[in-house]
C-alpha cells in the first residue's frame, strides 16, 4: 500500500482511555503503514508523473468556427507504463463555460518516458453567440483552458493532474468591400486596362494583413475576371483602407451593357470571392460578397491627367 493510501479511521466508540493505555495502538498502525509505503516507493522507484501545457494552437479559424489544439507533455518517472485513463477539459471565458468534454482511454505513458498528447477542440461561434449575447462578431474574447489528466500509477494509485492555460481567441467579422472607382489606363474595344479602386472596411478589433485576393467581378452578368494583389496591405482594426487592383478585360464581351453604364442607364454589378489575411491569431480566409442592383459609371471630372477615371456607384433596387 502506498503512502498516499492512508486508511480511514472510523470511530467505533472505543474508550479513548483504553486506547491511550495501549500506547496509541491506532497511531502506531498508521505510522507503520506510512513507513512501509515510503520504503516500497524508495525501493521500487515509483513516483508521481508530471504534466504541462506546452502550447495552444489555432490551426483553422473562419467565420463559423475556431479549431483549437491543446498540446500537453506528460512525463512518467516509473519503471512501468502507466495508463492515461481519462482527460477532462473545459474552456471558459470570464467564468462562463464555452465548451467542455471528456476523452476516455487516452493512451499509455511509456516507462521512464514522456508522451505528447493533443486535445482537439472546436468552438462553434453561433453556439457561443446564442448563449452569450454580449460576445459580438469582431471582438477578442479571453479564455481559460482547464484540463484534468487522470492516471493510474502502480503502488500510488489513481491520480488527477490538473492543468490550466489562458489566452485570447477572436470572433471574426468579414470585411466590407466596395468598388468605388474604375480608372481606365488604356481603353479599346478589344482590350481595356484599368485599375479598380477598392474600399475595405475592417470591422474587427484586430489588424488584418491582406496578402491575397481570390475574387471575380460581374458587370451585366458578364464576368470581367479577377486580378492579383500586387503587394500586401495592412487593414487597420476598426478602420477603412483603400487599395488599387489592376485588371484587364474586353468591353466587346459586354455588348451594350458597358455603354449603358457610361451613359448612366445602369446595369447589374456583383463581386464575390475571398480575402486571405494574416492576424495575431493565425491565417484566415474570409469571404467577400457584394451585389448591386443598379450600377452606373460617372466620369471623374477631378482627374487632371490624360487617362480616364469613372466613379462606380450602385443602389439596391
Amino acid at each position: 500500500m502506498a503512502s498516499s493510501d492512508k486508511p480511514e479511521v472510523v470511530d467505533r466508540g472505543v474508550d479513548e482511555e483504553k486506547d491511550e493505555g495501549k500506547g496509541g495502538f491506532m497511531d502506531k498502525v498508521k505510522d507503520f503503514i506510512h513507513d512501509i509505503g515510503e520504503k516500497i516507493e524508495e525501493t521500487i522507484g515509483f513516483g508521481k508523473p508530471t504534466a504541462d501545457v506546452t502550447g495552444i494552437h489555432l490551426p483553422s479559424i473562419n467565420l463559423e468556427k475556431a479549431e483549437i489544439v491543446v498540446d500537453i507533455l506528460i512525463k512518467n518517472p516509473n519503471p512501468v507504463p502507466i495508463p492515461l485513463i481519462d482527460i477532462n477539459y473545459l474552456i471558459e471565458s470570464d467564468g462562463r463555460k464555452l465548451i467542455s468534454g471528456l476523452i476516455p482511454d487516452a493512451g499509455t505513458i511509456h516507462a521512464h518516458g514522456e508522451e505528447s498528447v493533443k486535445i482537439p477542440v472546436t468552438l462553434i461561434y453561433d453556439d457561443i453567440k446564442s448563449t452569450y449575447n454580449d460576445i459580438k462578431p469582431g471582438s477578442i474574447v479571453p479564455y481559460r483552458v482547464k484540463v484534468d489528466l487522470i492516471v493510474d500509477v502502480p503502488v500510488i494509485g489513481r491520480l488527477t493532474l490538473p492543468l490550466e492555460k489562458t489566452g485570447e481567441i477572436p470572433i471574426p467579422y468579414k470585411p466590407d468591400i466596395d468598388v468605388e472607382k474604375i480608372h481606365f489606363q488604356r481603353f479599346s474595344f478589344e482590350e481595356t486596362v484599368a485599375a479598380l479602386h477598392l474600399k475595405l472596411e475592417n470591422k474587427n478589433d484586430f489588424d488584418l494583413g491582406l496578402n491575397k485576393l481570390d475574387y471575380e467581378i460581374w458587370l451585366a452578368e458578364v464576368s470581367i475576371g479577377g486580378a492579383e494583389l500586387q503587394k500586401s496591405e495592412k487593414l487597420q482594426k476598426n478602420g477603412i483602407s483603400y487599395i488599387d487592383i489592376p485588371i484587364t478585360f474586353r468591353p466587346k464581351d459586354f455588348g451594350s451593357a458597358l455603354w449603358d453604364m457610361i451613359r448612366g442607364r445602369g446595369t447589374g454589378y456583383s463581386m464575390k470571392g475571398n480575402i486571405h489575411v494574416d492576424t495575431p491569431f493565425g491565417a484566415m480566409k474570409l469571404p467577400i460578397n457584394k451585389e448591386g442592383g443598379t450600377t452606373r459609371l460617372k466620369k471623374d471630372d477631378d482627374n487632371d491627367d490624360d487617362e480616364v477615371s469613372y466613379n462606380l456607384s450602385y443602389s439596391m433596387s
